[in-house]
C-alpha cells in the first residue's frame, strides 16, 4: 500500500507543535493589507498574531486569498513525486472556495500521476474544526489505512465537530461573507456578544446573543456540555489575541468537565481577519450537528 501525506490550509489554524506532531503539512492562503499580500502562515513567520490585529483594532481591512493554484501544484507534487498518496482536507466550501480549486488541480495532476489517489475534502469546518478533522485523518493514516479508506471514515465525521465561539462584532465576518447575510438582525448591539455555530452544511451560523464578555463564555460551557462526548478527547479553546479570555474559558471548561483535556490555541491568519480581535470559543467532538441556519 502506498504511504499517505496528510495536507490542509491556512484556515485549519493548526499549530507549529499539532503540525510536528501528527505529520501533517499545509497550502498557504495569503492575507492582503494596503495591496500586499503575505503567505498565511500558521507559525506566525511574517508578522505576529498582535501585529495583525492591532491592524484590525485601529479600524483596518485585512483581506484573505484562497489558495493559489500554483500553491497546489507544489505542494501536491512534492509528494506524488514520494510516490505517496493524498488527503487534503480544505475549509469548509461555504467559506472558501480552496477545496474546489485543490479538486481541480488534483485532476490535472492525476494525469501525470494516474497511479497516485489524491483526495480532496471538504472538512465542513474552519479554524480547529478543520484542524480536528485533519488530524483524524493523520490518526486514520497512522493506523495503516489507505487514502480511500481515510476518505471513507472522514465523511460521516464531518458533522460531529462542535463549534462553539463568541465574536466581539459580527462586522468582520459580514465584510468576509462569512456569516449568513440573514443573521444581520443580531446587529452589534451595545455588550451583545453573539454565539456562532458551524451548521451542518459548513456556514457559520449565530445562534444566541448574550450580554456581556463573562456570559458569553459561560455560554459557551452551557452549550459544550450539551454536546460533548466528554470522555478521552481534547477540547480545543480558541482566541483572536485575547489568552487570558482563553485561560477564563479554559478554567471553566476544566471545571465542568473534568475528563476532557484542553489545547489553547491563537486563531491563525486568515480565519483572524474574517472574526476579528477577541473572538474566543471551542471546538470538539460531540452530538452529530444537524442545525440548518
Amino acid at each position: 500500500m502506498r504511504p499517505v501525506q496528510i495536507l490542509t490550509d491556512s484556515c485549519s489554524d493548526l499549530t507549529g507543535e499539532l503540525l510536528e506532531k501528527y505529520n501533517i503539512d499545509y497550502m498557504k492562503m495569503n492575507t492582503v493589507y494596503e495591496g500586499k499580500e503575505t503567505p498565511a502562515s500558521l507559525t506566525w513567520e511574517y508578522y505576529s498574531p498582535r501585529e495583525l490585529y492591532d491592524i484590525m483594532r485601529a479600524g483596518n481591512r485585512v483581506t484573505t486569498t484562497q489558495v493559489p493554484p500554483p500553491e497546489f501544484v507544489r505542494v501536491f507534487t512534492k509528494y506524488l513525486d514520494q510516490g505517496m498518496d493524498i488527503v487534503y482536507v480544505g475549509c469548509s466550501s461555504l467559506l472558501s472556495g480552496s477545496v474546489n480549486t485543490g479538486s481541480v488541480v488534483a485532476k490535472d495532476l492525476q494525469e501525470k500521476y494516474p497511479e497516485a489517489t489524491i483526495s480532496c475534502i471538504n472538512s465542513l469546518n474552519a479554524c480547529m474544526g478543520e484542524g480536528m478533522v485533519a488530524i483524524r485523518a493523520a490518526m486514520y493514516r497512522d493506523q495503516g489505512l489507505s487514502a480511500q479508506e481515510i476518505t471513507e471514515k472522514l465523511l460521516p465525521e464531518r458533522n460531529c465537530i462542535n463549534q462553539i465561539v463568541t465574536v466581539n462584532s459580527l462586522d468582520f465576518l459580514k465584510r468576509a461573507g462569512r456569516v449568513k447575510a440573514s443573521a444581520a438582525f443580531f446587529g452589534n448591539l451595545l455588550g451583545v456578544r453573539p454565539i456562532l455555530i458551524s451548521d451542518k452544511n459548513g456556514a457559520n451560523v449565530p445562534v444566541k446573543k448574550v450580554k456581556g464578555r463573562q456570559a458569553s463564555l459561560q455560554e459557551i460551557v452551557t452549550m459544550l456540555k450539551e454536546v460533548i462526548d466528554p470522555d478521552d478527547q481534547t477540547v480545543y479553546i480558541v482566541h483572536a489575541d485575547d489568552i487570558d479570555s482563553a485561560k477564563v474559558l479554559e478554567g471553566m471548561v476544566k471545571e465542568a468537565l473534568p475528563k476532557v483535556s484542553t489545547y489553547l490555541v491563537c486563531i491563525g491568519p486568515i480565519i483572524g481577519a474574517s472574526v476579528g480581535p477577541g473572538t474566543v470559543g471551542v471546538y470538539a467532538y460531540g452530538k452529530e450537528v444537524t442545525y440548518e441556519g
